[in-house]
């Protein structure tokens, strides 16, 4: 496997989640520094050594709501 990617949102009660595509993966961190340490030690936990991604991606979704 080249890479794992995660999809990265802002938590309703603060911080940020981050959940793997394709992987049951899941961390979560009050800040973006933490987040990205914990997301790197999910996945090395996750996967033996021999399957390691060589990269991780994240990607934020952000969601915005407008009253009409």
């Amino acid at each position: 496997m080249k890479e794992v990617f995660f999809v990265v949102e802002e938590a309703l009660e603060g911080g940020f989640t981050a959940k793997a595509l394709g992987e049951s993966i899941f961390t979560e961190a009050e800040t973006m520094e933490e987040l990205r340490v914990n997301v790197k030690e999910a996945v090395e936990c996750h996967f033996d050594t021999d399957k390691m991604p060589k990269l991780i991606r994240l990607h934020f979704v952000k969601e915005e709501v407008i009253a009409v």
